[in-house]
């Protein structure tokens, strides 16, 4: 059995794999956030196919990444990561206000979100806070505690990727799979 110890490319940031993989048969590795955040697992493509990953300790697979290629059998195996959506808290109105209103707000929203222990990243004037629970649930205690001045709307993990560093996609998206992160009052 062939153990998969590196990433060859990737095909969203690679021309030369973009190419590649527009005429090979393609085999989709699909991996939820948490099992994309390690850097050993076991994955079954969309084939059938068996892949032990084994890659150098602190190091994960990204969306997109090229784990496999046989260029006689124009064969490539692509990891494919479902991310889930993302709430994404815009505080920009914030900047207008005085600063003991800053404060006021951004208290009120740090309890809110931690009194849910909702991992967040903040970026700029933007919080960003994965979908740990039902949207209607996270809808539920923002509509709540309705903080004047801030919104908010829901997005694709995939579009805030871009906005993030590596050490700020593992937060947002390692191990907030709904079973992770259950919450009782006690």
């Amino acid at each position: 059995m062939n153990i998969y110890t590196e990433i060859l490319g990737n095909i969203y940031r690679d021309k030369e794999w973009q190419m590649r993989a527009e005429n090979a048969n393609i085999e989709t590795v699909l991996l939820d956030q948490w099992t994309a955040q390690k850097s050993r697992f076991l994955a079954v493509g969309s084939m059938g196919n068996e892949y032990p990953i084994a890659l150098a300790r602190h190091s994960h697979v990204t969306n997109g990444d090229v784990i496999s290629y046989s260029p006689h059998e124009n064969r490539m195996a692509i990891i494919q990561i479902e991310l889930s959506q993302v709430m994404v808290i815009d505080m920009s109105l914030l900047t207008t206000m005085d600063s003991a209103d800053i404060i006021h707000t951004s208290v009120e929203l740090g309890h809110a979100l931690g009194n849910q222990h909702w991992p967040a990243v903040i970026k700029g004037t933007r919080v960003f806070v994965p979908l740990t629970v039902d949207k209607k649930v996270m809808t539920s205690v923002m509509e709540t505690h309705h903080i004047e001045n801030i919104t908010y709307e829901f997005m694709p993990g995939t579009e805030i990727i871009p906005f993030l560093a590596p050490h700020e996609i593992r937060r947002l998206f390692g191990g907030t799979s709904h079973e992770s992160h259950s919450h009782e009052h006690h």
